[in-house]
């Protein structure tokens, strides 16, 4: 998951030395609503954050210290209420509490970034469609607490990440489709904590993240329904602290340390009388490390724990007549993933702690009132998986 807000500010020349301090007491808010009757082209992006920052260093070395602290609700909404028929339909809505973005590009970028998130955030995205056809259809609801991004090319980067979130993540939404002639894929992504580490052309990276998320709630579900459908997609994923981190170079070096207490529910939920392809899709998480490196060295020593609220996965799809339905869910306490592409003798040194301390539940419902040809319905639910694998170049 990569949220980033639009607008964030970035410089090829920067100092030495960057110092970010942000404090953002008052609520965001960012609504609108599209009424159409007959269009080729939809296109409605709504994004609201409650503090953003980025620095970038290119072909230099730089420091960055930044804090940001968010205590006021974030809301992005955005509804597009069709009577006729539209083209193509783009609809996002982004809401992130605290947004980061550090780059460095043929230089050394040296980071300590804190990210504290009091403010509810909420992302929903709607198409209201009851009587109307559309061709191809993209609508996403993305919200994060925190989410900071870092981002070599030809760079190296040691950086410390510390991310609190303490207030309820929601990715809502969905649509009403009378006919969908092309593809429509609907989904909502939520999470407590995010950080996305990208790396590329001999990069690399030392990297220690610390993620707590104390809320409540990180909820993210979608609802669809359609009268007569081509090829259709419902998602819906939700993770208390997720962590992505992608590398290509001589080293990726992750300490990471996760701990949740949220209760965390992933719902995708899709209805459609007549139907093509049609999947509907929900995973849920406490906490998540996804680390890999295509070169020769990894490290990573993982820590997580995940308490309090449990995870609760539903994935369902009802139809009449159709070809293709599908239904899965699934639901993990905690999850790790560490690979290397073993170029040059590579290796791995893998360290892994991971504590479930709350129920994990996945459900998948498919529901056919006539005829189809292929059904399919997956649930799996896990306390704790690790998955730990060293291959050669293109494997």
């Amino acid at each position: 998951m990569c949220v980033m807000l639009a607008g964030v500010a970035t410089s090829q020349t920067v100092p030495s030395q960057g110092s970010n301090d942000q404090l953002n007491l008052g609520d965001i808010n960012a609504e609108q609503t599209l009424n159409v009757v007959t269009a080729e082209d939809v296109s409605a992006p709504t994004t609201a954050g409650g503090n953003t920052f980025g620095m970038t260093v290119y072909g230099a070395d730089g420091g960055l210290t930044s804090n940001q602290d968010n205590r006021g609700g974030v809301l992005a909404h955005g509804v597009v209420n069709v009577s006729d028929s539209m083209g193509v339909a783009t609809v996002t809505s982004t809401a992130v509490g605290n947004s980061g973005t550090a780059t460095a590009a043929a230089g050394t970028l040296t980071g300590f970034m804190v990210q504290t998130n009091t403010g509810a955030v909420t992302a929903r995205s709607q198409i209201e469609g009851e009587t109307a056809q559309a061709g191809d259809v993209v609508e996403s609801s993305l919200a994060a607490g925190n989410s900071q991004g870092l981002t070599l090319n030809n760079g190296s980067m040691g950086a410390r990440v510390s991310q609190n979130n303490q207030a309820d993540v929601a990715a809502d939404g969905g649509a009403i489709i009378q006919y969908v002639a092309g593809t429509a894929v609907v989904a909502g992504t939520a999470a407590g904590n995010n950080i996305d580490l990208n790396g590329a052309n001999q990069s690399a990276a030392r990297v220690i993240t610390d993620q707590n998320n104390g809320a409540a709630n990180v909820t993210a579900t979608q609802f669809t329904a359609y009268g007569n459908s081509n090829t259709t997609v419902t998602a819906a994923t939700a993770s208390g602290n997720n962590l992505n981190a992608a590398n290509t170079g001589p080293l990726l070096d992750v300490a990471s340390h996760q701990y949740n207490t949220a209760y965390v529910r992933a719902q995708a939920q899709e209805t459609s009388y007549e139907f093509g392809s049609a999947q509907a899709t929900a995973y849920g998480v406490g906490n998540s490390v996804m680390a890999g490196n295509y070169g020769p060295g990894l490290v990573l020593d993982n820590v997580q724990v995940n308490d309090g609220g449990g995870v609760e996965v539903i994935a369902s799809f009802e139809g009449n007549n159709g070809y293709d339905a599908g239904a899965s869910a699934t639901a993990i306490g905690n999850a790790v993933t560490g690979y290397v592409c073993n170029q040059c003798s590579g290796t791995m040194n893998a360290t892994n702690s991971q504590s479930n301390n709350v129920d994990v539940s996945a459900r998948s419902t498919i529901t056919m009132g006539g005829g189809g040809r292929s059904i399919v319905g997956v649930a799996t639910a896990t306390g704790n998986n690790a998955s730990f694998s060293v291959t050669n170049s293109g494997h």
